[in-house]
């Protein structure tokens, strides 16, 4: 996975946010509203939250929720070894077609943690 790949990634992703907000989605904002509730610290702090959330996007095989939230875990702590230990409970939970989900996690952890 290439820098350039993330970057188109994440520019689809922004701009998707960016329509729908324009356009006015109240279910787009409703789930912003909840992504921000459920993220935020409580008993769970946000990088153990965002580790969850990679391993079940792993799981549900999100190439783009597996980019998010690796990038996300990152940004608050999360080291490459958490990052993995999290795509392992996705293979887990998911058997042998989260291994290929896997892959993708695994290209974008190579992008995200090498210098």
């Amino acid at each position: 996975m290439s820098k350039e790949d993330l970057d188109g990634l994440t520019a689809t992703r922004r701009w998707a946010h960016k329509r729908m907000t324009e356009d006015g989605s109240g279910v787009y904002q409703a789930f912003i509203q909840m992504e921000r509730a459920a993220f935020s610290d409580g008993a769970l702090k946000k990088k153990e939250k965002e580790l969850i959330a990679i391993g079940i996007s792993v799981r549900i095989d999100c190439e783009s929720c597996m980019q998010w939230h690796i990038e996300q875990a990152a940004s608050v702590g999360a080291t490459y070894e958490e990052v993995f230990e999290a795509v392992e409970v996705g293979i887990e939970m998911g058997g042998g077609p989260a291994t290929v989900s896997a892959r993708f996690a695994l290209k974008v952890m190579d992008a995200v943690f090498s210098p």
